[in-house]
């Protein structure tokens, strides 16, 4: 199977660090997100890989060539424009459309999810199939009683029962003739497929997560990497 990986983000919220390199160029721990993804992806025997690339993606050429350093084939697909979740797809389609099915990935996130688990929850009524992971409070919690008496505090814990979308999905080629030129995944298409009843998803409740959205976000990560 091949894997499409979005990076062709402008990152907006990373600058200045955004200023000089594409979102999934951002160092973490002194690899680039880009290189931390590939490397998961080939642990999973995932080694075909194609680059929907746009903001100064020469530096993800430099860096990724033809992926044979990585240990895997990448093929490249650019855009001039942004054309959304969605439209980098479509725009990826001649190289994705003779797969049965193919994962895709959002540029910013790194995790340690088995990714081949969402692919056994295809079949003839689901089309798609989205990993989600446990929300964890951005703040910490404060435990009171009713007589507002504090029993303790729990920092930034996982609320049970909440799930996000982890940027990591499973699609069918199937959808790739309903795509538009430019659209978004989630929130155009993947509404649609609800619809449909034809969306699934693949819950990871013990896994390494995080997407890089902030400067906080990349001091977070290279904590948890030394963990992991």
């Amino acid at each position: 199977m091949k894997a499409a990986i979005l990076a062709g983000g402008l990152g907006k919220r990373l600058r200045p660090l955004t200023d000089d390199r594409p979102k999934p160029m951002i160092e973490v721990s002194g690899t680039p997100i880009l290189g931390w993804q590939i490397a998961w992806l080939a642990s999973h025997a995932i080694s075909d890989i194609v680059l929907c690339t746009g903001y100064m993606r020469e530096s993800i050429f430099n860096y990724v060539g033809n992926g044979s350093k990585f240990g895997v084939r990448v093929g490249y697909v650019t855009e001039d424009e942004p054309l959304g979740t969605g439209g980098a797809l479509k725009n990826a389609e001649s190289l994705l459309r003779n797969e049965e099915s193919f994962f895709v990935l959002n540029g910013d996130v790194l995790t340690n999810l088995d990714p081949n688990r969402l692919v056994r929850v295809l079949g003839d009524e689901a089309v798609g199939a989205i990993a989600t992971v446990p929300l964890r409070s951005p703040f910490g919690i404060v435990d009171a009683g009713e007589d507002g008496q504090i029993t303790g505090f729990r920092e930034k814990p996982v609320l049970e029962n909440y799930w996000i979308n982890a940027g990591v999905y499973c699609l069918s080629s199937s959808i790739l003739a309903g795509l538009q030129r430019v659209g978004d995944l989630e929130s155009e298409v993947f509404p649609q497929l609800v619809r449909e009843r034809s969306l699934r998803t693949v819950r990871y409740s013990d896994t390494h997560w995080r997407s890089i959205d902030s400067h906080k976000d990349i001091d977070e990560a290279a904590k948890e990497l030394e963990k992991t």
